[in-house]
């Protein structure tokens, strides 16, 4: 199977505004920007060398997004091509984290077409020396002085650094994200799921179990068999 290639792409530096108002749908304005956002950054940090990508919204534990190369396949020929995920769930932030956290998993879709790819979900020195390269720091912490290569490595963006400066250009543009997900306290579905779990803790020993509200629980590590004390867990406020 083939990569969906670059080479018939062609991409516009001069960003264009935003198609707002009736004959713009919601699914149409969300996903437009996404595209809009990679098609600059390809050419403003990247010199138009990323191929097209499937850019989709997945919630996905613990993650801002991710790169999954040839995650998709053609259904009317053989070709293939790569999922750049963003997270909604984190779409709470400024348009200019979201927008990095694009930036960082197209530096993934870099290293899959011109780099050395690494084993899944790894963040090796090659990686990292793209980010820095592009204006964003790796880091496992998300603040200075975290590792910069690992499994999970997050990022900070550098002040004064090519991303932003070109966000910065992008923004003058009248570029803005419009849709986000509704945080979990302000969903009622969400926010009853969430109360359903409460986290108790031993007193004796730290442990710690999630269960109903009002349950009665005996921490077992304490009990030991009927050998040690009964120590009732406690609610955590």
């Amino acid at each position: 199977m083939t990569i969906a290639s670059s080479a018939s792409v062609s991409y516009d530096t001069n960003v264009k505004p935003q198609k707002t108002g009736p004959e713009t749908t919601i699914t149409e304005s969300q996903y437009r920007s996404f595209q809009q956002a990679y098609d600059y950054f390809n050419a403003e940090l990247f010199g138009q060398r990323l191929p097209e990508v499937l850019v989709t919204l997945q919630r996905h534990a613990k993650a801002y997004g991710y790169f999954s190369p040839e995650r998709f396949v053609g259904r009317m020929k053989k070709e293939a091509t790569h999922e750049l995920a963003m997270n909604p769930d984190h779409f709470g932030r400024t348009d200019e984290l979201i927008l990095s956290t694009l930036v960082h998993e197209m530096v993934h879709v870099w290293q899959q077409a011109h780099g050395t790819p690494p084993r899944k979900s790894y963040h090796d020195k090659e990686w990292a020396a793209k980010m820095k390269e592009v204006g964003l720091q790796p880091s496992d912490t998300g603040a200075p002085g975290g590792k910069e290569t690992g499994q999970k490595v997050s990022h900070y963006i550098i002040e004064g650094g090519p991303f932003a400066t070109a966000f910065v250009k992008l923004e003058s543009t009248g570029f803005k994200l419009r849709w986000q997900s509704r945080a979990a306290a302000d969903d009622p579905v969400r926010k009853k799921k969430t109360a359903s779990k409460t986290k108790y803790v031993c007193p004796g020993c730290g442990t710690n179990a999630w269960a109903k509200p009002d349950t009665a629980l005996i921490c077992g590590e304490c009990y030991d068999d009927g050998d040690g004390d009964i120590s009732v867990m406690e609610a955590e406020s």
